[in-house]
């Protein structure tokens, strides 16, 4: 299955969470949904919705984005930084062989890319965001400061931040532990490392470092070659997972 705005929008991700038993019962009802995605615009500083919402992608929403914007800028945010937290049995992994995604987790610094989604499509848009990052709840919709790279304005951006009190959050892993989930596991939208090599593959195309990703892709390769996992060409399905 791939993600595209499409798809998202009619709730395909839903239905086939559904139709395959997956988490089924912890699914946020599009009425939650709603309520949250209200509830976080309520919040939002004024300058934040006056020419539209930006949001802050971190993860797989930086290589299929999937919802309708503007522009787009690079940049960073601080106080949070990336990581492999938050447990999946959903799409990059199964109930048997549990596959992990990204998370924004306390401290430092997280460089990635911002959407600006126009005022007159905000409603329609972050309700797409919604149905794919907020499916079970396990992130907290947050306002973060975002300054555009080099040197540029400082502007209100909509980040998911992961949600410690979520039952599938991870907490800080060992690297061989991340290396291990991410080198084995896979679920209907494709393998977990397929997910951490397009990360990874798409920052280095931003000229983004992030030298942990780097070294857990590396450690992925060489534990599958090791235990002779076939190869797994990158490609655009992404995930739940910034």
């Amino acid at each position: 299955m791939t993600l595209t705005r499409d798809s998202l929008k009619a709730g395909a991700l839903q239905q086939r969470i559904r139709d395959m038993g997956l988490d089924s019962d912890t699914l946020l009802s599009e009425e939650e949904l709603c309520a949250s995605r209200h509830a976080t615009l309520a919040q939002a500083p004024p300058e934040a919705i006056r020419d539209g919402v930006w949001v802050f992608g971190y993860g797989s929403l930086i290589w299929n984005p999937a919802f309708h914007y503007t522009e787009h800028a690079l940049g960073a945010i601080e106080g949070f930084h990336r990581a492999f937290c938050l447990w999946t049995s959903l799409g990059r992994g199964t109930p048997d062989k549990l596959g992990l995604v990204l998370g924004l987790e306390n401290g430092g610094a997280c460089q990635g890319v911002a959407y600006r989604v126009a005022p007159q499509a905000v409603d329609e848009e972050l309700a797409i965001v919604w149905r794919r990052e907020m499916i079970t709840g396990a992130y907290r919709p947050s306002w973060v400061p975002f300054t555009e790279a080099p040197g540029g304005p400082t502007r209100p951006a909509l980040a998911f931040v992961i949600n410690h009190d979520h039952p599938r959050y991870a907490g800080h892993l060992p690297e061989a532990t991340i290396v291990h989930h991410c080198a084995t596991a896979a679920g209907f939208l494709g393998p977990c490392s397929e997910y951490l090599f397009n990360t990874v593959a798409h920052l280095d195309e931003l000229g983004i470092a992030d030298p942990t990703l780097s070294r857990l892709a590396e450690g992925v390769r060489a534990h599958q070659a090791e235990h002779g996992v076939p190869h797994v060409p990158e490609d655009e399905s992404s995930s739940p997972g910034g």
